[in-house]
């Protein structure tokens, strides 16, 4: 048999042996609950409905323990007004046990469980006293099975006295021979060249006179001692001074 009931402005559907949360009942944890709003019981294909409610139904239970639910937490916010509040919430509730619909049946008592005898405690005391001897005895076995190993003697390090001398022998290069009077009288003739050459190349380097301007044309001309009108134009500058070269 089931039944809906009323109660904190919600419905609730229940038989006997569930647990339901509702909204918080003014009574304490163990004291006995009758719900009277009963909208429907219903047995099979029997179905009783009320209108709105069924006179004479009632639906007993105990309250099994009050507390507060998960909180929530509100929060309000007006933008360009400073307005800012938060809040949390946690919702009271009642935990309730349906005993009986239509009849006031008492609560069933919680199976208690079997106290542990005096025989069972003796018994497991015997064996952990048993057990720990055993462990020893395999901690002994263990020990004597692991033999300490021979440990080799250490190598002892080669003479670093004639590695020293190897390497001072690899480090000595041969010294170079004292060079001699021809070949000092070589490199002095070779030195002479050299400057011939460069001399030479100097004075095969014309100054490029178109690249330079009037003003250097003149500065020119001056440090040559080349006559030239100074007021002429720059083509006839460097006419003057191509022929004075020549």
């Amino acid at each position: 048999m089931y039944a809906v009931i009323k109660t904190g402005g919600k419905q609730y559907k229940v038989k006997e042996g569930d647990v339901i949360t509702v909204e918080k009942i003014k009574k304490q944890a163990g004291e006995k609950v009758v719900f009277d709003e009963v909208l429907m019981i219903g047995e099979g294909k029997k179905i009783e409905i009320g209108t709105p409610y069924l006179d004479a139904a009632k639906v007993y239970g105990y309250v099994v323990e009050n507390g507060k639910g998960d909180k929530v937490i509100i929060y309000k916010y007006k933008p360009k007004k400073d307005y800012r509040k938060k809040q949390g919430h946690r919702q009271p509730y009642s935990m309730i046990e349906i005993t009986g619909i239509n009849e006031d049946k008492p609560r069933p008592e919680k199976k208690k469980e079997p106290e542990k005898t005096e025989a069972a405690a003796k018994a497991k005391t015997a064996a952990k006293s048993s057990a720990k001897p055993a462990g020893k005895a395999a901690e002994a076995k263990k020990t004597e099975e692991k033999k300490p190993v021979e440990k080799k003697p250490a190598e002892k390090p080669a003479d670093k006295s004639a590695e020293k001398k190897t390497g001072a022998a690899k480090k000595q290069a041969p010294k170079m021979k004292p060079k001699t009077e021809a070949m000092k009288k070589e490199a002095q003739k070779e030195e002479k060249k050299q400057e011939k050459k460069q001399e030479t190349v100097k004075e095969n380097k014309a100054p490029s006179l178109k690249s330079m301007k009037k003003d250097e044309l003149v500065a020119f001309a001056k440090e040559n001692n080349i006559k030239i009108d100074e007021k002429a134009t720059k083509p006839v500058i460097i006419e003057a001074i191509e022929k004075d070269l020549k």
